[in-house]
């Protein structure tokens, strides 16, 4: 039986596979590295029909795309430059099939830093120190050859135990939250960074990976020194540096969860734990506030 399809149409496709894992072992000579990720591919094109009339004949098949990532990971120098890796897929893909219009691309890049062995660095052993992650989401499409690349970190924890108030706020009688002239400010850093170029030219020659490292310097840099008045003024603070530094970015997100840390009351216990004697907190994991933003140029003036 066949819906009634006189009124209703096919408003956008995507499909390919997600969660590709894989593992790239570079060995140059005695030292080796490695960069482990996970993928996902996506395509679209003309693949209507695939949809509304049971036409598998212009379905790249989602195997496909699995073997497609993992064939350009066996052939390409670049997997640990993620969104170079990503633009060498979307090429591919829009090469290999005439009736793909867009490729979509999205890396997370798990982290393995280099083990120090007797005080050296050892050649091939790595260890997971840390739950931040590098991502790359890049989109190409057929026309005009235009490329859209975004990168970020994800992941990052940070806490520091002053440095921080938050006071001033708006108050109505539905507020309970006192003034805090010094408090421990945690967060899980989320950012994203749009690239100005749209041209695969220019898109080879950009150094993401210092760029990468840059933002999470001055993320973590600015954290750690700024008399923070409030999570908004830390987090713009970050932006306005990173775009001051990089022409390359377009525009920055970042996305902060306020991790609460409350001052026990240890008064039942004959203990005082309060005010400039606050010591034993306990971590809150929810409800958080979450504080979102993104700073972007303006647009340059027309004369």
């Amino acid at each position: 039986m066949s819906a009634n399809n006189q009124n209703v149409y096919l408003k956008a496709t995507r499909y390919g596979k997600d969660l590709v894992r894989l593992l790239r072992v570079y060995r140059e000579g005695q030292t080796q590295r490695c960069t482990e990720l996970t993928v996902r591919l996506l395509l679209d094109g003309d693949i209507e029909t695939s949809y509304t009339r049971a036409d598998n004949s212009v379905v790249v098949t989602t195997d496909t795309c699995k073997n497609t990532v993992n064939m350009i990971a066996k052939r390409s120098q670049n997997v640990d430059n993620i969104e170079l890796f990503a633009q060498e897929i979307t090429e591919h893909v829009l090469k290999q099939y005439a009736h793909i219009s867009h490729a979509y691309v999205d890396i997370i890049k798990h982290k393995w830093s280099r083990l120090n062995v007797d005080g050296k660095p050892h050649p091939h052993s790595f260890v997971r120190d840390g739950s931040e992650v590098q991502t790359c989401s890049v989109v190409q499409e057929r026309a005009g050859n235009k490329i859209t690349v975004k990168s970020g970190l994800k992941n990052l924890l940070v806490l520091k135990t002053t440095g921080s108030a938050f006071h001033g706020f708006y108050r109505d009688q539905y507020t309970t939250l006192a003034d805090t002239w010094d408090r421990i400010f945690s967060t899980s850093v989320e950012s994203e960074w749009t690239f100005v170029a749209h041209d695969a030219n220019v898109l080879r020659y950009v150094n993401f990976p210092a760029i990468h490292d840059s933002v999470k310097t001055i993320t973590t840099d600015t954290f750690a020194k700024d008399e923070s008045a409030s999570v908004q003024a830390t987090m713009y603070l970050m932006q306005t540096q990173i775009l001051a530094k990089h022409p390359e970015v377009a525009e920055i997100s970042y996305a902060l969860p306020n991790k609460h840390y409350v001052g026990m009351d240890l008064s039942k216990l004959g203990l005082e734990n309060s005010g400039a004697n606050t010591e034993v907190y306990h971590p809150q994991a929810d409800p958080s506030g979450l504080i979102t933003a993104t700073v972007a140029r303006k647009p340059a003036s027309k004369l």
